[in-house]
């Protein structure tokens, strides 16, 4: 137990690299709790390390939980916004640009089924088209074919 005494500040630095390390390898950086609190640990130890904090638990319970506080407050936004920073594309799916002859009917409020690849299709269409017409698929949803006449 000596040992502890003697090293708070080393096992608190420890601690906090640790919880930072399970953030990114186990979470993939997507909670930030263990972020912001292996963040204050670290450096309620180096402020300990370097003599500003005396080295008792109370101390250390007592920063750890006030740093981890203000880096929320801080960071959060910054770092939700680095998480949602992708840009949202359209899939080309391999049924873009096939073309069939329609069964029935299909309009913006009117829909159809096509069976393509073994895949029974909802066949859309953001105009009227009637059926025995050549159509060209310009989206493919989940389950969905969006159509238009060739």
């Amino acid at each position: 137990m000596s040992w502890f005494a003697e090293n708070f500040a080393t096992t608190l630095i420890v601690l906090g690299l640790a919880l930072l390390a399970a953030e990114v390898a186990v979470f993939g950086f997507s909670v930030f709790v263990l972020f912001f609190v292996g963040l204050a640990s670290i450096v309620t130890g180096l402020l300990m390390a370097v003599g500003v904090l005396p080295s008792t638990m109370i101390v250390a319970f007592a920063a750890v939980a006030v740093l981890s506080g203000v880096f929320a407050f801080t960071l959060w936004q910054p770092l939700k916004g680095m998480q949602g920073s992708g840009i949202a594309q359209s899939v080309q799916g391999d049924f873009v640009g096939q073309t069939f002859v329609l069964a029935s009917n299909v309009s913006p409020f009117l829909h159809s089924s096509h069976r393509l690849s073994g895949v029974n299709w909802k066949v859309r269409a953001e105009e009227i088209i009637t059926a025995g017409t050549m159509v060209e698929v310009t989206k493919v949803d989940v389950g969905e074919l969006t159509v238009r006449a060739k």
